[in-house]
C-alpha cells in the first residue's frame, strides 16, 4: 500500500487531501513519524524520523495522531482481496504481502494481469492505491514494488532479470544494513553485482555469515516459498519518553512492565521464547542492546521481567538518562523445549509503533 496510513487519513479527511501529512505523535512530546504523505516526502519527511525534525523539514506539515483500529480494518479488507485471488498470501505487515498468483481464482496465465486486477480492486473497494512488484522470487518482487511507487507496477521477467540487478547499490540486498554496506564500499562493492567477482570466503572476512545468501541473491536466486501461514519470529515492546528516566527503580518498573505485557503475547498465542533482549537509547541517542538465552523456553512473566532487569543491570541505567526502553522476545516456539527456527529473512515487526502511546502496540 502506499504511505498507508497517511493515504488513510487524507481519504477520510478531505482537507487533508494534497498536503503535506504526518501520522505519529506531537513534535513536542517526541512523536515519531509513522508513516508520511508523498507531499510530505517532497520535503525529506520520512517513517521512523523524530516528528520534532519532521516539522522543520516541512514547517506547515499536518499531523495526525494515529488509528491503528481503522488501518487494521483497512488492512483486513485488502488482506480478503488477496485471499479471494489466491491462498497464498504471506503477510509482512498491515499493508503488504507477498502473493503466489502461479494458480489463481481469476484463471489467468501470468501473474502481471493479476496485479493489475489487483491494484484496481483495491481502488474500487477501499480508495486507495497499491503498488505491485511481479517477478520469478520473492526478493527481485520486493524490490519491484517499490520502484515506482506510487500506484506503480513493475515487471521483472526472467529475461529481464539481469539488467534489472545491474542497476540495484549494494544496500539493496536484504541483510545488509548502513554499517555492512559501508564495509563492502570499502573492498570496492558498490553494485549487487560487484559481489560476483568476491569468493564466498572472502566474502564471508567481510560480512561473517551473510556471504552465501549474498552472493545467491547477487545472481538473483531466492528459492523460498510464499509461506501464507509462517510463524511469529518476535515479538516486542518499546517506549519513548515524554521526559528521560534516571531513577533506577522507575526504569526497573518500566522494563518489568514492558516484559510482562510481551510475556502476556506469548500465552494469548501459545508461544514460548528462549531469548530475551533489552533495547537502551540513551539522551545522546546511543542506543545499545543486551541479550539473554536460555532453554526450556519459556512464556512467564517473571521468568522474562527477572531476565530483562538481569539485562538491564549490564548498561548504564541509573548512571545515565534514558529516553527509550525495550523489551522483546526471540526464538519462539510453540513447545518449551523446541530447538529454535533459523531466521532466514529480516523480518518486520509484529506490531505498529503508537507513538501517541509514547510506544509499541503488539
Amino acid at each position: 500500500m502506499d504511505a498507508f496510513y497517511a493515504s488513510v487519513e487524507q481519504r477520510d479527511r478531505p482537507e487533508l487531501r494534497g498536503r503535506p501529512v504526518a501520522v505519529g505523535g506531537g513534535a513536542d512530546t517526541r512523536g515519531v513519524v509513522c508513516a508520511a504523505s508523498y507531499e510530505a516526502r517532497a520535503f525529506g519527511v520520512r517513517s521512523a524520523m523524530a516528528m520534532a525534525r519532521a516539522v522543520r523539514l516541512c514547517p506547515h506539515l499536518e499531523i495526525v495522531p494515529p488509528d491503528f483500529r481503522k488501518y487494521r480494518d483497512v488492512s483486513a479488507t485488502v488482506f480478503d482481496l488477496f485471499r479471494s485471488v489466491t491462498p497464498l498470501v504471506e503477510p509482512l505487515s498491515l499493508d503488504e504481502a507477498y502473493l503466489d498468483v502461479t494458480e489463481n481464482a481469476w484463471h489467468e496465465a501470468f501473474a502481471t494481469p493479476v496485479a493489475r486486477r489487483l491494484k484496481e480492486a483495491i481502488r474500487e473497494t477501499t480508495g486507495l492505491t497499491a503498488s505491485a512488484g511481479v517477478a520469478p522470487n520473492k526478493f527481485l518482487a520486493k524490490i519491484a514494488s517499490g520502484w515506482q511507487k506510487p500506484d506503480g507496477l513493475t515487471v521483472i521477467s526472467p529475461p529481464r532479470v539481469e539488467a534489472f540487478l545491474k542497476r540495484l547499490p549494494i544496500d539493496a540486498l536484504w541483510g545488509v544494513g548502513p554499517v555492512t554496506a559501508r564495509k563492502l564500499r570499502d573492498h570496492g562493492i558498490v553494485r549487487v553485482v560487484d559481489l560476483r567477482r568476491m569468493s564466498e570466503p572472502d566474502l564471508r572476512a567481510i560480512v561473517g555469515s551473510l556471504a552465501e545468501w549474498l552472493l545467491r541473491l547477487a545472481q538473483g536466486i531466492d528459492d523460498r516459498a510464499v509461506e501464507p501461514n509462517r510463524p511469529a519470529k518476535s515479538a516486542g515492546s518499546e517506549n519513548t519518553f515524554t521526559h528521560d528516566l534516571i531513577d533506577l527503580a522507575v526504569i526497573r518498573g518500566e522494563v518489568g512492565e514492558m516484559a510482562s505485557r510481551t510475556a502476556r503475547w506469548l500465552a494469548k498465542r501459545s508461544l514460548f521464547a528462549r531469548t530475551v533482549t533489552i533495547k537502551v537509547r540513551y539522551d545522546d541517542f546511543t542506543t545499545v542492546t543486551r541479550s539473554h538465552s536460555d532453554r526450556p523456553a519459556t512464556q512467564r512473566e517473571d521468568e522474562i521481567a527477572a531476565r530483562a532487569r538481569a539485562l538491564l543491570d549490564r548498561t548504564d541505567a541509573g548512571r545515565r538518562p534514558i529516553r527509550l526502553l525495550g523489551v522483546s522476545v526471540h526464538n519462539l516456539s510453540d513447545q518449551p523445549d523446541d530447538p529454535p527456527a533459523a531466521d532466514d529473512e529480516p523480518r518486520l515487526p509484529l506490531f505498529e509503533e503508537d507513538p501517541a502511546a509514547g510506544g509499541h502496540v503488539p
